[in-house]
């Protein structure tokens, strides 16, 4: 079963300017009115880092959590050029990151430097979002319970570690492809991926597991039988408010 609340996570990319929060403004404005099912989920959105501050600033007194899309390995402040650290995020006043996106991967995020992003992340008291997923090559050869739980097992050490790290399942081959998992696949894999993990990490609750890979307001149905499901990270359709807010009607009906 589900851990409790569900989360949906709207990761823009690259994409939003100042005006953008007009956007998040719709969002928090439904959720406000949303009186039957406000309690039984949380709404979080990562824009890139040009709107880091400005949306927390504009937010933080409000019902939407802000969220950064990835992190610099290393910590505090140093001789990297273009890059920003858990602790400069951390200063802002965010508490939320996602890691280990299979697009940063493909830009070169091995298992070594995303274990390095979750270590410094986790000093900083950061809540990671970590993304594991296969290709289609892997999916074709039936190996992927396999790749995620080795993408897992390389970065995540320790038990403590599940405190603030929550799993998002985005199979590579589905993101922005319009081709998703069986309903009895998607939770067949995450029912394993949990027992895994519980046996694993030695973890006396169930740990929170999302999916993600073209979530948008029609397929969301597909996932409502879902129940092991703690949440979705949701790509193209949460730069808009009205598709955004679609989903979680559906997803309630």
């Amino acid at each position: 079963m589900a851990s409790g609340i569900r989360y949906f996570v709207g990761n823009w990319k690259m994409f939003g300017i100042s005006s953008s929060y007009k956007i998040l403004e719709n969002v928090n404005k439904f959720f406000k009115r949303d009186k039957k099912n406000k309690k039984k989920y949380k709404i979080i959105i990562a824009p890139p880092f040009t709107l880091l501050q400005d949306f927390y600033k504009r937010f933080k007194n409000k019902d939407i959590n802000i969220s950064a899309q990835n992190c610099y390995h290393k910590d505090n402040f140093g001789a990297f050029t273009g890059n920003i650290s858990p602790f400069m995020i951390k200063q802002i006043g965010i508490k939320y990151i996602i890691i280990g996106h299979s697009e940063n991967r493909i830009d070169g995020d091995t298992n070594k430097i995303i274990r390095e992003k979750i270590i410094v992340a986790l000093k900083n008291n950061l809540k990671i979002i970590l993304c594991v997923g296969e290709n289609k090559k892997e999916k074709k050869l039936r190996k992927t319970l396999k790749v995620l739980k080795n993408q897992i097992s390389q970065v995540i050490k320790k038990r403590d570690d599940f405190k603030n790290i929550t799993i998002a399942y985005e199979p590579i081959w589905s993101i922005g492809s319009g081709i998703l998992p069986s309903t009895i696949e998607l939770q067949k894999n995450i029912i394993i991926l949990k027992k895994f993990l519980k046996h694993k990490y030695r973890l006396n609750y169930n740990p929170k597991l999302l999916y993600g890979g073209s979530v948008d307001k029609n397929s969301i149905k597909n996932f409502r039988s879902i129940s092991e499901l703690d949440g979705f990270l949701i790509g193209g359709a949460s730069k808009s408010s009205k598709n955004f807010i679609d989903i979680i009607k559906n997803f309630y009906k």
